[in-house]
């Protein structure tokens, strides 16, 4: 009694479920004086787990394969109720022994609850000293049974307590990422890696549609083992365990990717995991391509993930011969997934916040352009342009036309820039034909040895379409690198003018000028840009030498 109280005593004070189980097996061995003791965990009607006590780690080797939960071992199963026997090799139920077992004769057998649920048995066999197993061993391992119950449900509280805690840690590092600006990509990452750590997986996918078909998902992160070989394949949304997951919205277990009729191959040359093949080609069930062995997916599990893209799916898996995802598992790696998205959302909904921040900046410093500047630069210009008439010396009404000019210029300018203020390339994620374009006539300042002059008139990005764009940024470019080249000039104005009915574009230098010899080469490809929407490209000698390309399209209506 006094060695069953301590033994209790002892199981109270366990916290790790696996170092629990064991020692509930050590205990009910030395209680008994039994020669073999062993532990199973008893899910979905069979042995999911097996600790053996008191054979060797090699013998255990030389007979392979553990228990399912046949024979004897699930009678327990099929009837949780103490059970001994004097010789278990009489019973009608009895299965036998694999190769390399030791004999035994005398069992005993009683179930292990954890909340009125059987959590798994205890078994024992070989009583030492040749005897059999009696009423009192019965009675103190059944009573061992009720203190591994509450000691099993103890352990299990804590580790779910920890789990929990490290998965609110995960969050909270994801929710900083986000909030410190982080790329959407790599959150995406520190989603899958996190929950790979989290839950204990071998490798871990996230899935989101595919951009050019509805019917399918892309694996766009992949972290673990065989990530590699997964990354940019695709599934398909129907007849795949992430698919079920977007469609169903709830989360889908399989507790072996290998036997799971709903699961899709994911992975070229690996079992259990998922690949696309190409039509009538055989799924490869075999070694890798290129020799190395190659360990299949068993345990998965698939919860759906909303994302900015659309409904994606989170999936993990566990080699095969590991334990499955059990429900708490599921349920809080499908909690996990839910806070993620919730955050992915918030720092979304934080960025648009920003971006209609800048948004009202821009307009009310347009608005104060146009109301402020311009009205008081044209009010200049008409009492200059009208004390012109009051002049009488030439020379001085020449100087007072040329600043009426020069303010004219100015107002286009801060037109242009008031366009540029309010237009920020409508559909293009911020991008706009005046960035591209101030950038591509900046990254030409270090060829020329100078920087040009860049002169952008009316609303280039709500005007321009798309494509016409991108022609015009490749004619700008191409007209700067030929002055590089070829021109030897000092000084060189780009400007690009739209008005309601075509968009010019016009680069000047003072340069040495081109030949009488055929275009060929850059003028004949900008010549070609320029056909193929309808336009024209014209090459112009100014009175003061150099080069003036004008090149100008119609727009659409």
């Amino acid at each position: 009694m006094r060695s069953l109280l301590d033994a209790v005593m002892s199981l109270g004070r366990g916290l790790e479920l696996p170092q629990v189980l064991r020692g509930i097996v050590e205990a009910a061995v030395t209680l008994t004086d039994a020669e073999y003791g062993a532990l199973g965990v008893v899910g979905d009607g069979q042995l999911s787990q097996f600790l053996p006590v008191g054979m060797s780690d090699e013998l255990i080797g030389l007979i392979g394969r553990t228990p399912c939960g046949r024979g004897i071992l699930g009678e327990l199963i099929r009837n949780p109720a103490p059970l001994r026997l004097t010789d278990l090799t009489r019973h009608p139920h009895s299965y036998g022994f694999p190769a390399n077992h030791p004999p035994m004769r005398t069992f005993l057998g009683v179930p292990v609850r954890v909340r009125d649920e059987v959590f798994g048995n205890l078994y024992l066999t070989e009583k030492r000293g040749g005897g059999s197993f009696d009423v009192d061993d019965e009675a103190v391992l059944t009573t061992l049974s009720i203190a591994a119950g509450v000691a099993i449900d103890n352990a299990r509280m804590y580790h779910e307590s920890r789990r929990r805690e490290r998965w609110s840690e995960a969050l909270g590092e994801i929710t900083r990422s986000l909030l410190s600006g982080t790329d959407a990509d790599e959150v995406l990452r520190l989603i899958a890696q996190h929950a790979q750590d989290v839950a204990g997986a071998d490798c871990a996918a996230v899935l989101l549609p595919a951009p050019s078909s509805a019917h399918q998902l892309t694996v766009a992160v992949a972290c673990g083992t065989g990530a590699s070989r997964i990354l940019g394949l695709r599934v398909p949304a129907d007849g795949s365990l992430p698919g079920m997951a977007v469609r169903s919205g709830r989360p889908v277990v399989s507790a072996d990717l290998r036997a799971d009729p709903r699961a899709y191959p994911l992975g070229p040359d690996a079992p259990g995991t998922e690949a696309v093949h190409p039509p009538g080609e055989a799924k490869s069930r075999g070694a890798a391509s290129n020799g190395e062995s190659v360990e299949a997916y068993g345990p998965t599990v698939a919860v759906p993930l909303q994302v900015d893209t659309g409904c994606g799916a989170l999936r993990l898996s566990r080699l095969a011969g590991r334990p499955a995802f059990d429900d708490a598992e599921v349920t809080l790696i499908s909690g996990f997934a839910d806070q993620a998205v919730i955050a992915l959302e918030l720092a979304r909904r934080r960025d648009e916040s920003e971006e209609l921040t800048v948004l009202h900046d821009r307009d009310r410093i347009a608005r104060d352009l146009h109301d402020l500047a311009i009205q008081r630069l044209f009010a200049t210009g008409i009492t200059l342009q009208s004390a012109t008439r009051l002049i009488d010396r030439p020379e001085a009404a020449e100087r007072v036309g040329r600043a009426v000019s020069d303010l004219d210029t100015t107002i286009k300018i801060i037109r242009s820039t008031i366009f540029g203020l309010r237009t920020t390339g409508d559909g293009k994620g911020g991008r706009g034909l005046r960035r591209d374009l101030t950038e591509t006539v900046q990254r030409a300042a270090g060829p020329l040895g100078f920087s040009p002059a860049l002169r952008i008139d009316g609303p280039v990005d709500a005007a321009v379409p798309d494509e016409l764009s991108q022609h015009l940024v490749a004619v700008t470019a191409e007209a700067l690198s030929n002055a590089a080249r070829h021109a030897d000039a000092r000084h060189l104005d780009v400007t690009l003018s739209v008005t309601a009915d075509a968009v010019t574009l016009t680069v000047t230098d003072d340069g040495m000028g081109v030949g009488d010899a055929p275009h060929t080469g850059g003028l004949a490809n900008m010549r070609a840009r320029a056909d193929m929407h309808g336009g024209r490209l014209a090459v112009e000698r100014p009175e003061g030498g150099g080069t003036r390309i004008v090149w100008r399209v119609p727009l659409p209506d």
